[in-house]
């Protein structure tokens, strides 16, 4: 059976992966992002390849327009059966007593206060209906520190904190509850945390053939569409030559 899924930061890296993956699956989606015409652009892809497909431009740490636009959904959208909670963020490497208090709370807005705002307006319904999916991408930094991490791995480990509190809070219904891990993945996330220093960000990526974020989304979709009875709480999907979050063997 097909299904609704609602994906945030979609436009870019895991968040796109996932779009094309549920849409190679048949489902339908919900996209969300900050850059409406990078948005528009998926949207034209997927819909000539036959999805159907709503997108919604608005930045996750905006309370009131994320209520606006979810609460405002169409009659035919508001079913969301899958939610891929995957806007996030890493910004800079310094350690604690340097960092930056604007990044500090850039990344704690979205990727914790996001998740909760996502979380917060969709679940009800899946309740409600006693079924639905949520899909929180976490990060091997939530398992562990490492050096110059600190606030990232802080945020990524509070939404593991947070996904599996949700599954003992939605224990009691058919909802599933799913924490995706990824190491290495080779998207804009670097150029981002570096503040669009190219270079430095490619030195991540040297001597090792990282993930892609088609490889964390065929996880995602794998996880979806397991049978009703199986619930996969907790995937942690590493590079080959990865061990951990600061372990990595280039070759």
């Amino acid at each position: 059976m097909n299904k609704t899924v609602l994906i945030t930061g979609a436009t870019s890296g895991i968040g796109l992966g996932c779009a094309r993956k549920f849409a190679a699956n048949g489902d339908r989606l919900i996209l969300t992002g900050r850059n409406e015409q990078r948005l528009a652009e998926i949207s034209k892809e997927l819909t000539e390849q036959g999805t159907q497909v709503l997108t919604l431009a608005f930045d996750v740490r905006d309370r009131e327009k994320a209520k606006k636009y979810v609460e405002g959904l169409p009659a035919e959208w508001q079913t969301i059966d899958v939610l891929v909670n995957n806007a996030g963020l890493a910004l800079g490497l310094e350690p604690e007593y340097e960092g930056s208090l604007d990044d500090w709370e850039t990344m704690i807005d979205t990727n914790i206060k996001g998740l909760l705002t996502m979380t917060r307006l969709v679940v009800p319904g899946m309740v409600a209906r006693n079924s639905g999916h949520i899909i929180n991408i976490g990060s091997v930094a939530g398992d562990a520190a490492y050096a110059g991490g600190n606030v990232y791995c802080a945020t990524k480990a509070a939404v593991k904190a947070l996904t599996d509190g949700l599954r003992i809070d939605v224990a009691d219904t058919a909802i599933r509850v799913t924490n995706l891990k990824p190491g290495l993945v080779e998207t804009n996330f670097s150029n981002i945390r570096f503040k669009g220093d190219e270079e430095r960000a490619k030195k991540l990526y040297t001597g090792i053939k990282p993930l892609t974020g088609d490889d964390i989304a065929d996880v995602a979709v794998y996880a979806a569409n397991a049978p009703e009875h199986v619930q996969i709480a907790e995937v942690l999907i590493l590079a080959t030559h990865q061990a951990n979050g600061s372990v990595i063997v280039r070759k």
